[in-house]
C-alpha cells in the first residue's frame, strides 16, 4: 500500500493493514507540505500485545467472569444452530402471512433442530450437519404392491449407526409389511 500510495481506510473492517499506516503533513513553518505516508510502528506492537487473546465486553458487572467467559466461548455454537436452521431447514424466508402458519413453520424448524442436535449427540460428533441430512433425506424404500417394501438407499457406516440408534433396521433385502408396521409402532413408542 505504501508503495503504490494509495492508503484507503475501509473503517468497516477491523482487519484492514491500512490502520498501521499513518501520515505525516506539517511543517515547523506551517507552510504547505507533501503529505509522507509512514508504517507505524507502535500501532503495530500495541496490538501485538493482543495477539492471541480475544476481548470480552459486557455489562454485567456483578456476574462471575469465568461464567461470562464460558458463556461467550458457546457462543459458536448459538451462531450454528442459526446457520442450520436458516439453511438446512429453510426456516427463511418465510413466505406466510398468517401468524399461525409462521409460529408452526418455526416450530417446526425450532423442533428439528432439537432432533438433530440429539441425534449428532449419539452419532458423537463425528459427521457433519450435510452428512447426516442427505443420508436421512435418502431413506426412501419402493413399496411392491401387498407384499412389502425393498430399501433404494446405499448401505453406509452412517446408515448403520442410525440403525443402531433408532434400535430397528431397515437395509434387508425386503422388508414386509409387517416388518413395517413394527417399524413405525417402535418409532412412535420412543
Amino acid at each position: 500500500m505504501l508503495e503504490k500510495g494509495s492508503i484507503k481506510k475501509e473503517r468497516r473492517n477491523p482487519n484492514d493493514p491500512a490502520w498501521f499506516i499513518s501520515s505525516l503533513a506539517v511543517t515547523d513553518d506551517g507552510e504547505k507540505a507533501n503529505v509522507h505516508n509512514f508504517l507505524n510502528t507502535y500501532k503495530i506492537d500495541e496490538e501485538t500485545k493482543y495477539d492471541g487473546m480475544y476481548a470480552v465486553s459486557t455489562d454485567l458487572l456483578d456476574d462471575n467472569v469465568s461464567e461470562i467467559l464460558s458463556i461467550s466461548e458457546k457462543r459458536w455454537q448459538i451462531e450454528e444452530c442459526f446457520r442450520i436452521m436458516k439453511t438446512e431447514f429453510e426456516a427463511r424466508p418465510v413466505y406466510l402471512q398468517r401468524v399461525d402458519r409462521i409460529t408452526a413453520h418455526s416450530l417446526t424448524c425450532f423442533l428439528a433442530l432439537i432432533i438433530y442436535r440429539y441425534l449428532e449427540e449419539a452419532l458423537e460428533h463425528k459427521y457433519t450437519c450435510e452428512e447426516i441430512l442427505k443420508t436421512l433425506k435418502d431413506f426412501n424404500f419402493s413399496y411392491v404392491k401387498e407384499q412389502g417394501f425393498i430399501p433404494l438407499y446405499k448401505r453406509t457406516e452412517l446408515t448403520d449407526k442410525l440403525h443402531e440408534i433408532c434400535h430397528f433396521n431397515t437395509d434387508f433385502e425386503f422388508i414386509t409389511k409387517s416388518q413395517m408396521r413394527t417399524i413405525k409402532k417402535q418409532s412412535k413408542g420412543k
